[in-house]
């Protein structure tokens, strides 16, 4: 069974027109409004009676529509270089209400019995995090919360303390908000606005892989996604302050 990923947009008030990839395939589906004019139906060419027909501004074309092939996935190991190797930004969207990363790992079981996992000696991530931005260089991510939030996202934002305390620069943003800027549904690091990884997690929040791509119209949007999301994500050490019972 294919599934659809939201690709963009150009409404700002709900209306209909938007592109989605089927997940797999070389498709892309177009949402807009049904033609129904006699006279426009008359004039397309070899049209089989399973068909149908809908019309979209040009605009959501040019700035939406895969100028590539699709890309493979591949494991994520084979994008674990971006993170030391990128020269200016990584940045993350954060979509999922649970990581199953998370609940295998001994840091979940330590902060379900009560521990302070935000004041741990740095890890691995954190101390490449820490150099990074001694040199010039922001890693930066914003998640996506329910309100209230799951129980993964709490243990993200007790964990998050430690990483902002590293030197990542976390926001938060409530679902609502996401959805009314259009964000899309997925998980993604944007690597200088250049490389998109997007993650790939079956139903049980297991990552597969990721998808590596340069394409520009997905770039663009990804790029558009981040600056909304930065615009209005709050930051992690404001945002606990609303949900002490994250800690």
């Amino acid at each position: 069974m294919f599934v659809l990923r939201f690709l963009g947009t150009t409404s700002d008030s709900g209306d209909c027109p938007t592109l989605y990839e089927v997940e797999g395939t070389d498709q892309i589906l177009v949402q807009g409004d049904r033609v129904i004019a006699p006279e426009q139906l008359a004039e397309l060419r070899h049209v089989k009676s399973s068909e149908t027909f809908v019309t979209v501004p040009r605009d959501l074309l040019i700035r939406f529509a895969p100028r590539a092939e699709p890309c493979e996935m591949v494991p994520f190991a084979e994008a674990a270089h971006f993170f030391r190797d990128f020269r200016h930004t990584a940045w993350r969207l954060e979509t999922r209400r649970g990581y199953a990363t998370d609940r295998n790992s001994l840091k979940w079981t330590r902060w379900k019995a009560g521990a302070d996992i935000a004041a741990e000696p740095l890890d691995a991530w954190r101390e490449n995090v820490a150099q990074a931005v001694a040199e010039g260089r922001r890693f930066e991510r914003v998640r996506i919360v329910d309100e209230p939030l799951t129980e993964g996202q709490r243990f993200l934002l007790a964990s998050g303390l430690g990483n902002v305390a590293a030197g990542e620069d976390i926001r938060n943003l409530p679902r609502a908000e996401a959805e009314r800027l259009n964000l899309p549904d997925f998980d993604f690091w944007l690597f200088d606005s250049r490389t998109l990884a997007r993650f790939v997690f079956d139903e049980d929040d297991i990552t597969l892989g990721v998808i590596l791509s340069e394409d520009p119209a997905e770039i663009a949007a990804a790029c558009q996604a981040r600056d909304a999301a930065w615009h209005h994500a709050i930051p992690t050490r404001e945002y606990v302050q609303r949900v002490p019972s994250a800690m």
